[in-house]
């Protein structure tokens, strides 16, 4: 039986007692259950070296759609759920034990989808135990997490160890950002809309700003955290695929392949930031002990586990340039700190103001259009307008004015989350909200030359209160 052309899966995953299991996957798969989008033969198969038997297992994703589901549990949909559960103890890096999970793979005819979550010096020994089993053939796939590698070299080192076990049309390299609502509609905003359309480029946009801003500190992986940092970690991961979504030129067709080529020219005209133009183009930060929520948090140096030493950044604000014909001149600025001020997400693309206009004498000097899309919280779109203001005294008294789209308007059911969305498109072997070798590739060797050059012109980072909106290059870019 299908159910919206989705056929029957074994979904098993890798790292089943992890973080990334727990808080994402589990809910996600879940929803896909109560939205009747699993086939009733379908099996969730966890793999992990605990000590769990079925039932142990079973109270395991219990409790943790207890602590991270967002709803209500139903009881008809959990019994229905729990059935599809099933977990086999492995551990990983004894890769002649995979004889043993071919014994549960081949009770069922179901193509499998490999979910590697894991880290990636694990991804090695489950290529060579699936290989060795003849289970890495189509149509079996694999999702693999960003990010791939920490620099161009071990990216490629990790892609040459997929591409020894699996074609690239198995492979399903996730961001989650991906799978967010407004992230998904930035294509249609931009292309179906001529009052987006006709304005998108360096002739009306002053500049453009993507800011993920977090109030969480490290949360237990110091030591992880202290080897990649924040750059690593979130500009290459995330907001390089939103500047390639906010900039690529307009496709042919919205096929993964046509979309995939036009953010690659975008990464690729990215202008070098090297030891030239290291200092003008970024800065990086490191938090100190301050307030968030009324509490008092501890320094970067200063959570369980860490060195006091650490020169790891925290906090990243770098001006990026693309050098094609539509965004040259356009600065952008791609800003991401932890222990900040509050969390939220949000693109800002700040328009050129009218150069001689009639009303200049009217609008107060700070005021600019202004497009604000709102990624998280309350996913939705705003544009700060100029409009008269009824006065009886004055004909021409002006004041800002903002027009407001929230999805939650729109819909009455949750919006759909980003691994619930990106889960279900595997299932339909769309590969266009999944990031490809050549992007990620071409991010990494972009991020490289920012590292390359802190480290050789010796670039400390500065520190910035927990609590606060982080460090500026501008004054007026906050």
């Amino acid at each position: 039986m299908k159910i919206n052309n989705i056929q029957p899966y074994d979904i098993v995953i890798f790292g089943a007692k992890g973080d990334l299991s727990c808080r994402k996957l589990i809910p996600a798969l879940y929803n896909l259950e109560k939205k009747n989008l699993l086939c009733k033969n379908s099996r969730i198969i966890g793999i992990g070296r605990a000590n769990w038997n079925q039932n142990k297992y079973t109270e395991i994703v219990l409790k943790s759609l207890n602590i991270f589901y967002k709803n209500t549990i139903d009881i008809n949909i959990w019994n229905n759920f729990k059935e599809k559960l099933y977990f086999y103890k492995l551990d990983v890096t004894q890769t002649e034990k995979f004889f043993n999970l071919k014994n549960i793979l081949l009770t069922s005819s179901n193509t499998k989808i490999y979910y590697f979550a894991v880290p990636p010096n694990k991804f090695n020994n489950i290529c060579i135990g699936l290989g060795t089993i003849q289970y890495n053939k189509p149509p079996n796939k694999i999702i693999v997490e960003k990010p791939i590698g920490t620099s161009l070299q071990s990216s490629k080192n990790i892609h040459h160890t997929l591409n020894t076990y699996f074609k690239e049309d198995q492979i399903y390299r996730i961001d989650h950002y991906l799978g967010k609502e407004t992230i998904l509609n930035l294509l249609t905003l931009r292309f179906s809309n001529p009052i987006f359309y006709n304005i998108w480029n360096n002739k009306n946009i002053e500049y453009v700003k993507i800011s993920v801003s977090e109030t969480v500190g490290v949360e237990n992986r110091w030591n992880y955290f202290d080897e990649i940092g924040q750059t690593r970690d979130m500009v290459q991961n995330h907001l390089l695929q939103i500047l390639s979504l906010i900039t690529m030129s307009i496709p042919k067709q919205l096929n993964s392949k046509n979309i995939k080529k036009k953010k690659i020219q975008v990464l690729k005209s990215l202008r070098k930031i090297n030891t030239t133009n290291i200092y003008q183009n970024t800065i990086r930060g490191q938090y100190t002990s301050g307030v968030i929520d009324g509490k008092i948090v501890p320094a970067y140096i200063e959570e369980k586990g860490a060195k006091k030493n650490s020169d790891i950044e925290t906090f990243v604000l770098i001006q990026a340039n693309i050098d094609n014909e539509q965004w040259f001149g356009v600065p952008f600025y791609l800003k991401t700190g932890k222990r900040l001020d509050c969390k939220k997400t949000e693109i800002i693309i700040q328009l050129k103001n009218i150069t001689h206009s009639v009303f200049n004498h009217h609008i107060k000097n700070d005021y600019q259009n202004q497009i604000k899309i709102r990624i998280e919280p309350n996913e939705g779109i705003e544009i700060n307008f100029c409009n008269k203001k009824p006065d009886i005294n004055s004909k021409y008294k002006l004041k800002n004015s903002i027009l407001k789209f929230d999805y939650r308007d729109i819909i009455q059911d949750e919006i759909p989350d980003a691994y619930e969305r990106l889960l279900f498109e595997s299932m339909k072997n769309d590969q266009s909200l999944f990031v490809s070798k050549e992007e990620i590739e071409t991010s990494w060797e972009w991020i490289d030359s920012i590292i390359h050059a802190w480290q050789s012109n010796k670039i400390k980072v500065q520190l910035y209160k927990a609590g606060t909106k982080g460090l500026n290059l501008r004054k007026n870019i906050s």
